[in-house]
């Protein structure tokens, strides 16, 4: 008797056990899903378990497995109403309603509060800046559990300067978390239009320009990974408002000169690049500059034994030098300018090849530093003529095809002082019995 009243009331408490929806838990906490947001893969997460995910250094969705094109997480607002609708519905049984979670700030809407603190001086103009983005202090209380990096207080000593001593620290916080911000941009590539232009502000461009001269190593390559995924695109008023920042040429001079790695090393060459051959009228003192502070020695100096995708960038940027007499002069006073120009042709790439033809008609046309004739007769030397000659029956586009000729012409006039052959470049060339 007494064992089928305990079934009875075992079969009661069953009847009432609250059976919860598969798709509304959380597939990595098994939870109801309180914030749902889906991922680029189209699996809806918690937010909180999901962020959690990604924080950890995981770029792939739990479930699938595969790799993330976006590390955003987007609002599911049809799951998050059928979750508080089914929460209203069993709100008798216990459940509470789930409220409606505030829309997070954006790495792109942090940046743009830093930079607001970062202008204001008073310290009510703080508070009121404090009070309107209020939503920033979860984000800033997550991102503040990674430790601090004190190489953050020399990036902001320019705002020392200026500041009282109440505005120190929060200065070097704001320095801290743009770092955090610049690091989380360098993994989300590519950029959207929306966050391209976020960062095309000139506070943005200014803490960026302020972590290639000040930061450490971790920092400076994140700001040239991401400066190189906006100007690879951009338009040439920003570029150029990109190179009136104070500091931004020596910082990426410095990145060259002394490499931290490759992919920084290609990062800062593309950014001097697009600088260089930017159309409008500041770029003659661009050249000017670089040429000062000895840009042309140390690209053919890196053009001895550089990498493929170096050896292009060093390229396009000299032949941009090229443009202007300072930089025909200083290439004609190397004298290694000539033998690796040549040395280059139809050994590296296409595109490199068209760079060394193009810089070899500049020089061979110049009449700075002497004789051009000096300069025909090296080219014949190391071997130009045939080169050149190889190229036209290769094959190339127009405008090299017209440069290489007119160089050839040139080359013709003095080929009966001295020649020489570098049998070395001719090796795999299959020739007619």
């Amino acid at each position: 008797m007494i064992s089928s009243w305990r079934r009875r009331r075992a079969a009661r408490r069953g009847g009432m056990e609250l059976t919860i929806p598969s798709h509304f838990k959380c597939p990595i906490s098994l939870d109801v899903m309180k914030d749902p947001v889906a991922l680029s893969t189209g699996i809806t997460y918690d937010r909180e378990s999901i962020e959690k995910w990604i924080e950890s250094g995981n770029h792939t969705c739990p479930i699938t497995n595969q790799v993330l094109k976006s590390l955003q997480p987007i609002p599911n607002h049809a799951i998050r109403k059928m979750i508080q609708n089914w929460c209203e519905e069993n709100k008798s049984r216990g459940v509470e309603r789930i409220p409606t979670p505030r829309v997070p700030v954006t790495s792109f809407e942090a940046l743009e509060i830093l930079s607001r603190l970062a202008a204001a001086r008073g310290r009510e103009m703080r508070k009121g800046v404090w009070r309107r983005w209020g939503r920033f202090g979860v984000w800033w209380r997550r991102a503040s559990g990674t430790g601090g990096a004190w190489w953050r207080v020399e990036l902001v000593g320019h705002y020392r300067r200026r500041s009282s001593g109440s505005q120190w620290g929060i200065l070097v916080k704001i320095a801290y978390f743009w770092g955090k911000i610049i690091s989380a941009l360098a993994m989300i590539f590519p950029l959207g239009d929306v966050a391209k232009s976020h960062i095309w502000k000139a506070s943005s461009l200014d803490s960026m320009a302020w972590f290639l001269k000040c930061g450490d190593l971790t920092g400076r390559r994140n700001a040239v990974l991401v400066m190189r995924e906006i100007v690879s695109s951009s338009s040439q008023e920003n570029i150029i408002a990109l190179v009136e920042i104070e500091g931004i040429l020596e910082a990426l001079f410095k990145l060259v000169k002394n490499p931290i790695c490759t992919k920084t090393t290609k990062g800062s060459l593309t950014i001097i690049y697009h600088m260089v051959t930017s159309s409008q009228s500041p770029q003659n003192e661009v050249r000017r500059r670089l040429i000062d502070m000895g840009m042309v020695f140390l690209l053919l100096e890196m053009l001895v034994d550089p990498e493929k995708g170096i050896c292009e960038r060093a390229l396009g940027i000299l032949d941009g030098l090229c443009d202007c007499k300072e930089g025909r002069e200083k290439a004609l006073a190397h004298p290694l300018t000539v033998p690796i120009l040549v040395k280059k042709l139809l050994r590296v790439s296409n595109l490199a090849t068209e760079f060394s033809v193009s810089m070899l008609w500049k020089l061979c046309q110049c009449r700075e530093g002497g004789d051009r004739g000096h300069v025909l007769v090296e080219a014949l030397q190391v071997g130009a003529f045939q080169k050149l000659l190889l190229l036209l029956q290769v094959g190339c586009g127009e405008e090299t095809k017209e440069k290489a000729s007119e160089v050839l012409k040139m080359l013709n006039l003095h080929r009966d002082r001295l020649e020489c052959i570098e049998s070395m470049d001719f090796k795999d060339l299959k020739r007619p019995f």
